[in-house]
């Protein structure tokens, strides 16, 4: 789970910095700083690009002003966002970023097991998309507050992780035999049983997980 504290943190002290720099400056828009301008400039951008993927408004909003030829303007303009997004934060929308960048992320492992399986690859697609799978049921833990490790402190096996989020009404029974079995698949294709499935379960397998990750987002 992202630290969303931390965050609002960062901003704020970019925000303050980019205050403390028009109070040093003759400007209101710190004009006659132009190197400590483009430092925090860049630095803004960074933050903001760490805190968002890549289609949300705030990316979009920079841009806009990205191609600006007064940094100091665009200085101005990414302290606006940069502003936006920490009120966005603070105010809850945390929970959409962290869904946003899971899916982001298990939407890579995705496609390319789409490409493996599209090449004819079929056991290197069974793994990936399994992994896909175990990533994406570790975040659903994560987020709805269920144990992703054992007492003494060592992680837990992925279909503990799916009997679990059973037990917690993430979703029902019928669901979790159906993960069990896509992973049961992983499993036989990461130990080199290639005989015991064939090329169209693993179709199913890649848009089972698909389909799972759209219906439960993590």
């Amino acid at each position: 789970m992202m630290d969303v504290d931390k965050m609002v943190e960062q901003l704020d002290e970019l925000i303050e910095a980019y205050a403390a720099l028009v109070r040093k400056s003759k400007w209101d828009d710190a004009s006659d700083l132009p190197s400590e301008s483009r430092v925090l400039l860049h630095r803004i951008e960074a933050a903001i690009n760490r805190v968002t993927v890549s289609n949300s408004t705030h990316r979009k909003q920079l841009e806009l002003y990205r191609d600006e030829r007064e940094a100091s303007f665009r200085l101005a303009e990414f302290v606006g966002v940069a502003e936006a997004l920490r009120d966005d934060l603070a105010a809850g929308w945390t929970e959409s970023v962290t869904e946003q960048v899971h899916a982001d992320t298990h939407g890579d492992y995705l496609e390319m097991a789409e490409r493996l399986l599209s090449s004819g690859h079929k056991d290197a697609a069974a793994v990936i998309a399994g992994t896909a799978l175990e990533v994406h049921v570790r975040a659903l833990c994560v987020k709805h507050g269920v144990n992703i490790e054992e007492s003494n402190g060592t992680p837990r096996k992925a279909t503990t992780m799916n009997a679990e989020l059973k037990k917690a009404g993430v979703y029902a029974t019928l669901q979790e035999k159906q993960v069990t079995a896509w992973m049961d698949l992983r499993n036989q294709a990461a130990h080199g049983n290639y005989e015991k499935y064939d090329f169209s379960e693993v179709r199913v397998l890649v848009d089972g997980v698909r389909g799972f990750m759209l219906k439960y987002p993590a």
